[in-house]
């Protein structure tokens, strides 16, 4: 379609990423510019009371809701968001085009997203994405605090950014929900929530029109169901409580902790709302899409990962022990930190278990398992040690206590030495933004008018 090649070819070259001051600002401005035909409206206040807005635009007879900051270390979402609302407003034939009332919340994490902004200006540097890295404990991120009540699992506690959404899903009960995730490095794949044979060839398009690879390693979640290459069905917190329920004796209501997604949510309102996640990397290596056969067993891959994810929480749970009383400033990095410990140790029990006696596991790994298992998974567990860090830094700030400060030494040895390994055996070919926010744009509108026709 004319009217999309158009937008896409006019989206411009992004070398960094905005603030939540610039998104706001950049709303206002639309509203102000535009008052016949933007709604600009505050649906609620972050747990730090920053105003978390939305822009209204369209009157078509379907409703879409397009948030971005479901994790506030994802922010380039935010961007296309931003992009795409201008045009909106601008382009009546693309407006004209989407049978759609528009939703648009570019930042659904004001809070976690300015804790992230010491790397938003420098995103072609992994060493910095880690160092300024935070990301919320499970039970206070915007995608896993919907309610919920499954079995043992009685989730009824919303964090104010979730109940703001929940405000919209409720009164406008959406066809279409796009929540604008992004990985930290590896290759794109897509979580749709039903089969949708026509949108797989397509999203692959997407991606190799741009010569960016697919993800063809582990999925991010063992029970995750393959519909395509790089497209999943989106898992939802009811499989997660069961694969836990299949693979520990634990109680898996205190495993997950968390709530409901926005899909979960949304079709209590909508039976029919489809909704997608198109998770795009920073960075990438080629390995990740190389489906030749490696001599290594899958099992023993995944067995060794789980090993070293073991250890390196571990690790950090020791130190907690030894700084517990010596941790006089409650930081959210704390917050996170401790729920990520206590919750992936539990988790992990659940994945060995699995890992030694699923029959999926038994043939040889293809290159892309390989280097997911190897090296995808060792540079995620290095963003821990940065909040770790940010923890540290932030206590000793208000107690220059001498072994705070020789421990937190030790982590930015730990972090440089990693960084250093990775740059050594991986190639971080940094992906240039103007092309995730592509792939994002084209997905989220070919989804759209498929869900329209439908």
């Amino acid at each position: 379609m004319n009217v999309i090649k158009k937008l896409v070819e006019n989206v411009p070259d992004f070398h960094s990423f905005m603030t939540v001051d610039e998104l706001n600002e950049s709303s206002k401005k639309l509203a102000d510019t535009y008052p016949d035909k933007v709604k600009l409206m505050e649906i609620g206040k972050s747990r730090d009371g920053d105003p978390i807005l939305c822009l209204k635009i369209g009157d078509g007879d379907l409703k879409a809701l397009l948030y971005a900051f479901p994790h506030p270390n994802e922010p380039v979402g935010s961007l296309m968001l931003d992009y795409l609302s201008w045009k909106l407003v601008e382009d009546d034939e693309l407006r004209k085009t989407f049978n759609f009332t528009w939703y648009i919340v570019k930042v659904a994490d004001p809070d976690g997203a300015r804790l992230n902004e010491g790397w938003f200006k420098t995103p072609e540097s992994f060493k910095a994405y880690v160092l300024n890295y935070y990301r919320p404990a499970g039970n206070q991120q915007v995608e896993w605090t919907f309610p919920i009540k499954y079995k043992t699992l009685n989730f009824q506690d919303p964090i104010p950014e979730t109940k703001a959404l929940m405000e919209i899903i409720e009164s406008e009960k959406p066809d279409f929900i796009y929540s604008l995730h992004n990985a930290g490095f590896g290759g794109v794949y897509y979580y749709i929530t039903e089969e949708a044979l026509l949108l797989y060839p397509i999203y692959q398009k997407v991606v190799k029109d741009r010569d960016l690879p697919l993800s063809l390693g582990e999925p991010e979640m063992p029970y995750a169901v393959k519909l395509d290459d790089a497209v999943y069905l989106m898992p939802t917190v009811e499989q997660t409580y069961d694969y836990y329920e299949k693979y520990t004796d634990k109680d898996p209501a205190e495993m997950i902790k968390s709530g409901n997604s926005s899909y979960g949510f949304a079709k209590n309102f909508n039976p029919d709302v489809f909704e997608l996640v198109c998770e795009v990397p920073y960075y990438y290596d080629e390995r990740i899409e190389d489906t030749d056969p490696t001599d290594k067993v899958r099992r023993e891959l995944v067995l060794k990962n789980l090993k070293l994810a073991e250890e390196s929480l571990r690790k950090l749970e020791n130190y907690f022990e030894r700084l517990r009383d010596k941790l006089v400033v409650k930081t959210r990095f704390q917050e996170a930190l401790e729920y990520f410990i206590e919750t992936g140790l539990s988790s992990l029990e659940a994945e060995k278990k699995w890992a030694e006696t699923s029959e999926e596991l038994e043939r040889k790994a293809t290159v892309a398992e390989e280097f997911d298992n190897i090296w995808c998974s060792r540079s995620y567990r290095l963003f821990m040690w940065g909040m770790f860090k940010r923890m540290l830094d932030a206590n000793i700030s208000k107690n220059n206590d001498e072994q705070l400060k020789e421990i937190r030494n030790e982590t930015l040895d730990l972090i440089n030495k990693e960084v250093e390994l990775l740059e050594k055996n991986v190639k971080f070919n940094v992906i240039p933004i103007k092309k995730l926010v592509e792939i994002q744009l084209l997905s989220g509108l070919y989804t759209m008018l498929y869900v329209q026709k439908k």
